[in-house]
């Protein structure tokens, strides 16, 4: 007997949601497109089997320790590694032990409906989660995991992925990349190029990090004109390795439009002690526009994630390093803080920019009627934190009157939890199925229009806005 109510997250009203599994059972089956996540490229690279259950479900996913840390639970006894090389617990059924004890934390959260949708359709597990069932669904979990239906490349295959998009650093040698293209198996894992190591003057070894993108390109990075250069050359180098798309993790929405004279000036200020929190945050936002006139020039799709304080936690960073689960969402303005951007490319229709926030405020006020006016501009999928039923309908009820849907670019995971992936798609193929069966039921659309609608939402959109 199935764990998971069959019409979970469709309206409570009889007509439409009728009218949303109508709607589902026409979609439900799609192949998932996932354009931006973060897994890892060398689990398809290797085909190595997952180790256990704890590290495919509990280590590598800050959705779930941030909740387990807020409760006082130590990341040390979750098993994080540590960058200081500290010790931490190494025994993953104890780490397992452990998430079980506290599963009940993540009632009513998305986390709990993707973890309950992986153990019910990947591992056919109908029990539910807690002290009592933790070392059964650990061994049940971990000897599947040994089995070659359960390696990556067959789980990739069973969860009908038509591609997956990793991330990866300017600074990546791409060789788990370079492995898969070499390799036998036809499925279809791609890079991202993440800059943000040589973009923004306050990541941790921005002034080396330069210098070793010059030593990687043949570039001379000490000039602004060689640095812009490499750049140009790394996204030739990811586009060659399968890229699509490069993605920007700002603290703000800023851009910048400098005279050459200026940003000269500027560059050599971020290069060297002088560099104050305004220079920083000046460069990032010259850099959007610099990297969006450069997606004019190679076709590489251009994704701006802002408005998160990263590392809120000192203690968590020095202890564990980046991304990890202290990152918190900050108000972010779009308006004035893109326009020095849009005024530069944002009516070249042959551009892609896709935008996200953290800030919901700013759907309505904001970017709906920004991306409903510019050609260039689309609208990411609610993310991190607002990835969720309530965060989803949100979404779309205060975006769709003023944008439509053909100005967003469909789902993506952003995970870097593997086996959430099929669940974080249905769980947005059921949310938009909702809200178009409610607007079918109260007249605003014809039922044969929805089904078009939620066929985009699920699939078209998504490979449209990433060239895939």
């Amino acid at each position: 007997m199935p764990q998971l109510d069959p019409d979970r997250l469709f309206p409570l009203e009889a007509r439409s949601r009728a009218i949303a599994r109508e709607l589902y059972s026409g979609i439900s089956s799609l192949p998932i497109i996932s354009p931006h996540g973060h897994t890892d490229p060398t689990w398809f690279a290797d085909n190595t089997p997952f180790a256990n259950a704890a590290e495919l479900f509990v280590i590598p996913d800050h959705y779930v320790f941030r909740m387990l840390v807020s409760q006082g639970i130590t990341l040390e006894s979750l098993g994080i590694p540590r960058a200081d090389g500290g010790p931490v617990e190494k025994d993953p059924q104890a780490i397992w032990r452990l998430f079980a004890d506290n599963y009940h934390l993540f009632r009513g959260t998305p986390s709990q409906l993707w973890i309950d949708h992986s153990f019910e359709h990947v591992f056919d597990i109908r029990e539910n989660l807690n002290g009592a069932t933790a070392d059964h669904l650990y061994e049940l979990i971990t000897d599947k995991l040994a089995t070659d239906e359960f390696r990556p490349r067959a789980l990739f295959e069973r969860f009908n992925m038509e591609v997956l998009a990793t991330t990866e650093s300017a600074l990546d040698t791409l060789d788990a990349h370079k492995a898969l293209a070499n390799s036998d198996w036809n499925g279809r894992v791609i890079t991202t190029y993440r800059p943000d190591a040589v973009t923004d003057p306050e990541f941790d070894g921005f002034i080396d990090n330069v210098r070793q993108l010059g030593i990687l390109t043949g570039c001379d990075t000490s000039t602004f004109s060689g640095y812009l250069d490499a750049h140009r050359a790394r996204r030739l180098y990811f586009k060659q390795h399968g890229a699509t798309a490069t993605d920007h993790g700002h603290p703000t929405a800023r851009t910048e439009d400098f005279s050459d004279a200026d940003i000269t000036r500027l560059f050599t200020r971020v290069m060297s002690a002088d560099c104050s929190a305004e220079d920083a945050d000046a460069f990032r936002g010259h850099m959007l526009t610099e990297m969006a006139r450069m997606s004019l020039d190679d076709g590489l799709v251009m994704q701006i994630h802002p408005g998160s304080l990263r590392s809120h936690s000192r203690t968590i960073a020095e202890k564990f390093g980046r991304d990890k689960g202290f990152d918190i969402p900050t108000p972010t303005g779009y308006v004035r803080a893109l326009q020095p951007l849009l005024n530069a490319v944002g009516l070249e229709p042959e551009l892609t920019i896709i935008v996200f926030t953290l800030d919901e405020t700013a759907f309505s006020r904001e970017l709906a009627p920004l991306a409903g006016v510019y050609p260039a501009l689309r609208l990411g999928p609610p993310w991190w934190f607002f990835d969720s039923y309530e965060g989803m309908r949100r979404f779309r009820e205060t975006t769709t009157e003023t944008c439509g849907f053909y100005n967003t670019a469909g789902f993506n995971d952003d995970t870097r939890a593997f086996c959430s992936i099929p669940a974080r798609h249905d769980v947005a193929r059921r949310v938009d199925c909702a809200y178009l069966g409610t607007l079918v039921a109260s007249g605003r659309m014809r039922e044969e229009d929805a089904a078009e609608v939620a066929r985009a939402l699920t699939y078209d959109l998504a490979k449209k806005s990433y060239k895939l």
